[in-house]
């Protein structure tokens, strides 16, 4: 009788160890060539909360080719999210990602840690989570399917796409953290609506892409946004302020070449969904810190400081009597000689920061620059003195 027993017992035993390795042969692998731990998809679960069942929908359900993005993802989402996100959102916004890569002329050239990264997350920021990608796919494949290289075809969606969607700068947009979609039924955002759009379109055509910005310039003018995209190494670009000479040009490249790496507020940092310790400040939700950034000052500073060039920057905004920028013809008449600087300033539907500037020379005693403004008939004049500053904002104000 207990040799009985034991001969029952060695075959429960072999039977439960074979069903058990079988259900681990079954189950989506979660370490080794995928790269995500078993216990981070556990802790992720766990966070999960309620909607845990949903999490597990999309790690089961996803095709095997797709199911190491769905692990990245989960293992790498914000508690939020994981309470929230449903398998089915997941699901889609994982197959675009993979089927826009296999696509791209370009896909040999981009590391598997790159796609994860920088093409594959739904979100940048803290934008609301919404069917952006599948729309931005649909509008922005056809305007890059031409485009042979990720920043070719970045600075074709900044020419084309913006005027196609029919969205433009404004400060009177919603909120700072647009999502696309909420962009492109208002027709206005700023930097970081802009730059939200630009870099998911660009991923939903397989372009590496981050936003990147800093809390501050060091000039306490304020914060700014813009979009990193990849192709060899990261690029830059103003979002909707496309420029003729392509990547890495820009109305702030001097401001961020004055960035402090150092210097938290004075930073500038791109956006990661990989977790990295490193929180990316958003000036307009100061709270949240799961918004994931790395440091990137260094590749905005001069190779080598040069010398004191002796100049200042003298900076013009015009307003009218409501206080609105506008598009002025500017004349400053030079007291050292020579003929007058003349430019346009900026209105309404440029970037605050994007100001009308010359490099004037920095003396002492300070000359004395008059300056000039004629919009619509309506004239405005001003004297100002440049001695050792760095820079100094004039702003004329137009009569009624």
């Amino acid at each position: 009788m207990i040799r009985q027993m034991s001969t029952i017992m060695a075959v429960l035993a072999l039977f439960l160890g074979l069903k058990l390795l079988a259900v681990a042969q079954a189950a989506p692998r979660t370490g080794g060539k995928e790269g995500v731990a078993a216990g981070a998809i556990q802790a992720a679960l766990a966070r999960a909360g309620a909607n845990r069942g949903e999490i597990e929908t999309a790690l089961r359900e996803a095709p095997a080719a797709q199911r190491e993005g769905v692990r990245f993802l989960v293992a790498n989402m914000p508690d939020e999210d994981l309470k929230s996100l449903t398998s089915r959102y997941l699901l889609e916004n994982v197959a675009i990602a993979y089927d826009a890569f296999q696509k791209a002329p370009w896909k040999s050239r981009v590391s598997r840690e790159m796609f994860l990264n920088d093409i594959l997350p739904y979100s940048c920021l803290n934008e609301k989570r919404d069917g952006s990608r599948a729309f931005l796919r649909e509008k922005a494949a056809p305007l890059v399917a031409d485009c042979t290289s990720p920043a070719e075809a970045a600075q074709r969606l900044n020419q084309k796409l913006f005027p196609l969607l029919n969205a433009r700068y404004s400060t009177e947009r919603k909120r700072p953290d647009q999502s696309p979609l909420e962009t492109v039924e208002s027709g206005k955002a700023t930097c970081s609506g802009l730059s939200i759009l630009l870099v998911d379109a660009c991923r939903a055509v397989g372009v590496p892409a981050r936003v990147a910005g800093t809390p501050m310039w060091t000039n306490m003018r304020g914060n700014h946004t813009w979009v990193e995209v990849w192709d060899g190494d990261w690029h830059f670009a103003g979002a909707a302020e496309p420029d003729p000479s392509g990547l890495d040009h820009g109305w702030f490249v001097g401001d961020a070449a004055k960035a402090k790496r150092d210097v938290p507020e004075h930073a500038i940092y791109a956006s990661s969904f990989k977790k990295t310790g490193l929180p990316f400040p958003l000036v307009w939700a100061p709270g949240i810190r799961w918004v994931n950034a790395v440091n990137v000052t260094d590749r905005y500073l001069p190779a080598k400081p040069g010398a004191d060039s002796g100049k200042g920057l003298l900076l013009i905004k015009v307003i009218d009597s409501k206080g609105r920028r506008v598009a002025a013809a500017v004349t400053v008449k030079q007291p050292t000689g020579g003929g007058p600087l003349e430019g346009i300033s900026k209105d309404e539907a440029v970037d605050l920061n994007d100001i009308l500037g010359f490099r004037v020379p920095r003396m002492c005693p300070a000359p004395t620059y008059v300056i000039t403004a004629v919009y619509k008939g309506k004239t405005v004049r001003t004297e100002t003195k440049i001695g050792g500053v760095a820079e100094q904002l004039v702003v004329l104000k137009l009569p009624r």
